[in-house]
């Protein structure tokens, strides 16, 4: 190779190694451009295979579970494991509530709550039309009528402002892929005074045999809650493997009684 071309190429070089520099040393440099907040998020290039490579107030966000693992949802040792009957025992509702089951799968925690909503109902919230399909079909088999089924988006869960009074995530949280947008969208769809349950297993337990970006510590968590204004009341730690963390939206008129 003759020297005058070598230094025509020399400047693609420089341009090539600025690149590369740029990926590795700068990930955020390749945040996803689909993303409605970037600058909340930070892309990784490594990261664990159990996340998406993309982090959240210094959490990696995990792998959604999809609806090929329906049948998981509905095992018949789930009530030993995680006793979903307790989770609705706690959640104290009111026969007219309006409820949202955010990420609700094939409505396993829907169906139990209706019936206690004898003049209120559940909006059974998901973003993937064959589980919103399941739940039709699990509506018709049991009889119930005052489970609704919301399609919602990555970024939106679709909830008219001020129409619910309690937002429930079971084991869903850690899975959202914009966290940030979802929180607000619920926040803005919850009633002044509204409630945000959070039912996450305990990511201070590392004995706790459930993979670790799929757990979430009370510490994580309330530090993303109070990023959307949402305040923390209670956490309850009867549950055998979770945390079952309480939120409030404050009341406009708190300040006003003050």
């Amino acid at each position: 190779m003759s020297y005058n071309h070598k230094l025509k190429i020399l400047p693609f070089i420089v341009i090539f190694l600025l690149m590369l520099e740029c990926l590795l040393v700068k990930p955020t440099a390749i945040a996803r451009a689909d993303s409605p907040s970037t600058t909340v998020y930070e892309q990784r290039i490594i990261h664990s295979p159990d996340g998406i490579g993309k982090y959240y107030m210094g959490r990696e966000i995990a792998k959604v579970m999809g609806y090929t693992g329906a049948g998981w949802l509905e095992r018949q040792s789930r009530e030993v494991e995680e006793q979903p009957s307790k989770i609705v025992s706690l959640l104290n509702l009111k026969s007219n509530d309006v409820v949202a089951d955010i990420g609700a799968g094939t409505g396993y925690l829907s169906f139990r709550i209706a019936p206690l909503l004898t003049r209120g109902k559940v909006l059974a919230v998901d973003v993937q039309p064959e589980m919103l399909e399941i739940i039709e079909l699990f509506k018709k088999e049991k009889n119930i009528t005052n489970v609704e089924p919301v399609l919602a988006t990555l970024s939106n869960p679709n909830l008219p402002s001020e129409s619910i009074d309690l937002a429930l995530m079971v084991d869903a949280y850690h899975e959202l892929e914009y966290p940030q947008e979802v929180m607000q969208g619920i926040v803005k769809g919850l009633k002044p005074g509204g409630r945000v349950v959070l039912v996450e297993y305990r990511g201070e337990n590392p004995f706790i045999m459930i993979k670790r970006l799929h757990k979430m510590t009370q510490k994580q968590v309330s530090k993303e809650m109070q990023a959307v204004g949402l305040v923390w009341r209670e956490t309850k730690n009867l549950l055998p493997q979770q945390h079952l963390m309480v939120f409030e939206k404050p009341n406009s008129n708190d300040s006003l009684t003050r």
